[in-house]
């Protein structure tokens, strides 16, 4: 029998937590083929990410302290969405925020699930181009530990060959964008 698109049947749904920037629910369904079982899911708004390249070709990331990790994490800058906010308008920000640079020119490259097995995140991720560093750095948010690294494509991926500390998103978004460098 070939998968189709049926939903799974919702039987009973708990919010077991509501924080600041997702839920998570524990919830009974009945899936397509008649079982039924209890799923989590973490419930988010999504993110949008870019990856920046300079006019003279580096890449700009960041290093960020991730308490998850309990360390400091390689990835290209990020944000999540504000409920209604466009996804360009939130990386557009979250850029200059956590780097300093301003994008002129802006390429969609697409959009995928984080960590579909247990959350409903989506992360649109863009090429940022004709970069343009502000005069005035900005503050940043009071939460965050960043530091801003450049290097070029191929010390990324001597980076991913040694095994650095690189999230997914910013893996997955460097391949996407590898056809554009």
């Amino acid at each position: 029998m070939p998968l189709g698109n049926e939903p799974a049947k919702l039987i009973q749904k708990k919010l077991h937590y509501q924080g600041r920037k997702f839920s998570f629910d524990v919830d009974r369904i009945e899936l397509p083929n008649g079982v039924i079982g209890d799923w989590e899911c973490v419930h988010h708004p999504g993110g949008a990410m870019a990856v920046p390249i300079t006019n003279d070709g580096k890449l700009v990331l960041v290093k960020q302290y991730r308490f998850a990790t309990q360390g400091r994490i390689l990835e290209f800058p990020a944000g999540t969405l504000e409920i209604g906010e466009d996804p360009a308008t939130t990386i557009a920000r979250e850029i200059e925020e956590e780097t300093g640079y301003r994008a002129g020119r802006w390429h969609n490259l697409g959009e995928f699930f984080l960590a579909p097995g247990y959350s409903d995140e989506i992360i649109y991720a863009y090429l940022a181009q004709d970069l343009e560093k502000l005069a005035v750095q900005p503050a940043g948010d009071d939460d965050e530990d960043i530091s801003v690294i450049l290097m070029t494509p191929a010390e990324f991926e001597a980076a991913l060959d040694r095994g650095e500390s690189i999230d997914a998103k910013s893996i997955a978004a460097y391949f996407l964008a590898r056809k554009f460098l």
